[in-house]
This record gives structure tokens, sequence and C-alpha cells, in this order.
């Protein structure tokens, strides 16, 4: 039965809602993939291979804990009535993880355990967090409102992901050879560039940042009413309906399609958010100036992408503007694969990048693939998190979100472990990236071979 427009709560709770994305965002985007993932891979590992590599299997390893946990959890949400708990507790180990990237510093023998310790620590909470945020989305506004919902949270999380990067490389983080930003100004706090000072400065900066701007979220959001249940009682509830909800999945049900197809493809998405920035780095030799501004365009392009695929959401369906997503993401990454130092697209030779930002032809196929994939990325996972609402049981949002982080991690573990592993095997950083092609291929295929269910009812009930 679809609850009346009186039963949500007023707009303030969905702007604070819509500010969880925009305070963990900053986290994703500077430190998952464009500052101090290449700063590891740059100056903290031995090669940029190797830094691929570990980097792919810390974020295998937090994958890995993700998937065991994330449908337990969500589970045990749903038998509690609650969510707010769960995020304060995840949003400290999200603080605590980002806040250790400090003490990586090159050179020093604990810095590869730092960076990769801390930056799995705050991957965890980052997630375990998401979830239980996400399973707050259905009580704030009806089915046909979720889309756009959605959309804005990841656009104005795009949002906060760019004024983050853009402080930081105004202010913070400079190039060692000339000790400026590129702002041409010295690094605040007197941060030393010879040691990385302003690239691991992007852990505590994300911590604070998520610690400020979350609190509209518990002050204005409403909470489900507490059980009164004890964890202990709420764990075996939860696991027991959670268990129940597992059996009663059939392949031919358009949830467990769903969240089939969207094991796949956020696997893909995952690795390539981990390691496109390292990859860019390694290919082409870019720095921190080159990654942030590269990062700008895609982090533009991403908010438009999530504002526009939000209202397409709504006009032609989340199943659509995922499929329209994944096939534009394989041919992206198709194209990276082709683009090389001296290569674009396989065919047209270039020359190689110089003193000139962006000035090789390679270096601009690269930038215009990237803005790509910042174009369709926020829509896929926008429209996913649509998706999967529309399709959950009533009354069981945490759990189905539970789920749904389960279908997006169960294998995400193995994407960037097995990018790791080919990488080491033909230490290229070519080969680990081309895994890529085989999530988003499978994803859209089971994505497209659906039910018609999945295409036609509530899945996509405008």
């Amino acid at each position: 039965m679809r609850e009346s427009p009186a039963a949500y709560p007023p707009t303030s709770a969905r702007v604070a809602w819509i500010f969880f994305d925009w305070a963990t965002q900053p986290f994703f985007t500077l430190v998952t993939t464009f500052i101090f993932a290449p700063f590891f891979a740059a100056r903290i590992a031995q090669t940029p291979a190797d830094g691929q590599a570990l980097w792919g299997y810390a974020t295998g390893a937090a994958g890995f804990l993700i998937a065991l946990g994330s449908p337990t959890l969500g589970a045990v949400a749903d038998a509690t009535g609650q969510r707010k708990p769960w995020i304060a507790g995840f949003g400290a180990l999200l603080a605590l993880g980002c806040a250790a990237l400090w003490f990586a510093a090159p050179g020093e023998r604990w810095a590869i355990p730092a960076a990769l310790a801390g930056f799995a620590i705050a991957t965890v909470g980052a997630e375990f967090a998401t979830v239980f945020n996400n399973a707050m989305m259905p009580t704030l506004a009806p089915p046909e409102r979720l889309g756009r919902l959605s959309g804005t949270g990841w656009a104005v999380g795009y949002l906060g992901g760019l004024l983050a990067l853009a402080f930081t490389l105004a202010c913070l983080s400079a190039a060692p050879e000339t000790g400026l930003t590129l702002a041409g100004l010295r690094p605040l706090f007197g941060l030393d560039p010879a040691s990385g000072g302003g690239d691991r400065a992007v852990g505590p900066l994300s911590a604070i940042w998520f610690v400020v701007f979350v609190a509209p979220m518990f002050w204005l959001c409403p909470d489900g009413r507490s059980s009164r249940l004890s964890l202990r009682k709420a764990a075996r509830l939860g696991l027991a309906t959670l268990g129940a909800s597992i059996r009663a999945l059939s392949p031919s049900q358009p949830l467990a399609r769903f969240l089939l197809a969207n094991m796949l493809y956020a696997d893909g998405l995952a690795t390539l958010f981990a390691l496109g920035g390292i990859y860019a780095a390694g290919a082409f030799g870019w720095g921190t100036t080159q990654i942030g501004l590269f990062g700008i365009v895609l982090i533009v392009t991403g908010a438009i992408g999530a504002f526009v695929g939000g209202r397409l959401d709504e006009s032609i369906g989340p199943r659509r503007v995922i499929a329209i997503g994944v096939s534009l993401l394989l041919l992206a990454v198709i194209g990276i694969l082709g683009t090389t130092r001296d290569t674009v697209l396989f065919l047209w030779p270039s020359s190689p990048p110089g003193p000139a930002l962006f000035a090789s032809g390679a270096e601009q196929c690269y930038l215009a693939l990237g803005s790509l994939i910042g174009l369709v990325a926020g829509p896929v996972q926008a429209a996913s998190r649509t998706m999967l609402a529309r399709l959950s049981p009533p009354g069981q949002a945490g759990q189905s979100f539970g789920l749904f982080a389960l279908s997006g991690k169960v294998t995400s573990f193995l994407g960037p472990t097995l990018a790791a592993i080919v990488t080491d095997i033909f230490d290229s950083q070519r080969a680990g990236l081309a895994t890529l092609v085989l999530f988003f291929g499978a994803g859209l295929a089971v994505l497209l071979a659906a039910p018609s269910s999945l295409s036609g009812g509530s899945a996509d009930n405008r």
C-alpha cells in the first residue's frame, strides 16, 4: 500500500539526507581516485605497477569484509528499526581510517602498511554507513520521486568532491619541484611538498569534512522507531529474515536478476574508481596537478550526468538508464585500453606527453574517455539505488540494501584482486585494467536478459 504524501517528512529532511553524499564524496574523490591513490603508486610504492597491484589487493580485502557484513547488518538494522546509530559507528571508522593516511610519508618503513590499512578501514566504514543511509531513502519520498532524490544526492556529492578537490589543488598539494600549488601558492599549514604533505593531508581533510557535513542528517532526518529488541535478539531475527529472503530469491525474479547484474557491473565500477587515477599516473606520467585537473573534469561531467540521469530515471525508467550507462562504460574502457603514450584508440599514432598540460593526442583522448565515464557513472549508480528501492519489499529496506551492497561487493574484492594479479603477472597496468571488460560486458548481458517485468513492472513504475 502506497503511503500518502503526508506520511513523508518535510523537505529539510530530504536535503539533510542528500548531504550524506556531500559528506562522503571527498573520501572517494581525494583518497580513492585522484590524489592519494596516485600519490601512493608514484611515491610510496616501488613502481606504478606495484602500486596498482597493492592498491588492488587492499581494495579487494575491504570488499571481502563488506561482502560478508553488509546483508547481515542491514537485516539487523531492519529488526532494530534504527539506522542512525549504525551510520555514526561506521562513520567513525571512515574518519579514523582517513586520519591514518597522514602517517604514510614516503621513505618511512610504515608508510605502505599505514596507507593500505587506513584506506581499507575507511572504505569499510564508508560502504557500511552507505548501506544504512540508503535504507532510509524509501521513507523520505514516494516511489515516483525516488529517482530524482537519488540522482540529486549523487550530483550534490559530486559537487562536494569538486570543491574538496579544488581546495586541495589550490591550497594543499604542491609540486615537489617548485613547492607551489596549482594556484601558485605555498601550501597551507606549512605542508612539506618533499614529503607529500599536501597529498597525505587529504586523509584528515576527508575525515573532518565527513564529520562536519554528515551532522544535518542526524539532526533533521527521521529514524525508525526502536523495536526495543536486544542486539542479540535483533541479530537472530534479522538473520532469520535475511536467510528466508535469500532462500526465496529465484533466478527468474526481477530482484534476483537485478542483484546479479549489479554484482557484475558494480564490480567493474569499483575497480575502475580504485585504479583509474593510478593508471593515468603510470601510463602518462601525470602528477598531482594533471590528475587533479582530470578529476575536476570528471566530477563536473559526473554532476551533470547525475542531475540529468535522475530526470531520465523518472522518464524512461532506471533499467534503461543503467543499460545505456553500462554500455558506454564498456566502450570507454575499450577505448582506454587502446590509448597509450604513443597510440590513440589502437590506430592513430600520438606524440608522447610533453611539459604542456594534456598536449598530446593520447592525453586528450584519455581525458575525453574519462569525461564519458564521469558522465554516465553517476546515473548508473543513482539509477541502481532507485531500482533497488522500488524492488524492495515493504519493511525490508535495510535488508534489501544489505543484499544490494552484497551484490555490489560479493565479487568486488575479486575485481580489484584479479586486476592486481594480472598486473603482477604481466607487470603491466594495461593488462590489469583489461579485466574490466569482463565485468561490464557480463553485467550488461545479465541486465538485458532480465525478464520483461524488470523493465515494465514495479522497478520502472512511473
